[in-house]
């Protein structure tokens, strides 16, 4: 049997933690679990740690708190965007809702930056009879 990066108890743990601030769901990836709400990425699990995502608007609150990056790779100058979230903060409902609130954003943010960066689709088939050039 191959070992689990993140039990099920630990799973049931963080799905009724953050669950308890707004709906979230949980998908199984690389090994570990990405948390979802609204439909944005915004954590992960992996070894019995809960990452939240970041950028320049909440790193610094993981960096006061003594909290470093997700490294799955182990090399610290390949880190991904996320950072080890407080246990302390996990337990406070308050403090959870305004951690997770920031760290939905910077998803947000990361999603409509990488929509925009994406190239435009196709207008739509071309006609038949036009050489594959669409009339309007």
């Amino acid at each position: 049997m191959v070992a689990m990066a993140v039990s099920v108890s630990f799973r049931t743990y963080l799905l009724e933690q953050l669950g308890r601030i707004r709906p979230v769901t949980a998908r199984a990836m690389f090994g570990g679990l990405c948390f979802f709400a609204e439909g944005r990425a915004f954590a992960l699990a992996d070894d019995g740690v809960l990452y939240f995502k970041v950028d320049a608007t909440n790193r610094p609150d993981f960096e006061a708190a003594g909290m470093g990056p997700f490294l799955p790779f182990g090399d610290p100058g390949k880190p991904m965007g996320y950072y080890e979230l407080p246990e302390d903060v996990l337990e406070d409902t308050d403090e959870l809702a305004l951690w997770m609130a920031k760290a939905i954003a910077v998803a947000e943010r990361a999603k409509a930056k990488a929509k925009s960066k994406a190239p435009a689709a196709p207008k739509g088939p071309a006609k038949p009879g036009t050489g594959g050039r669409s009339r309007p």
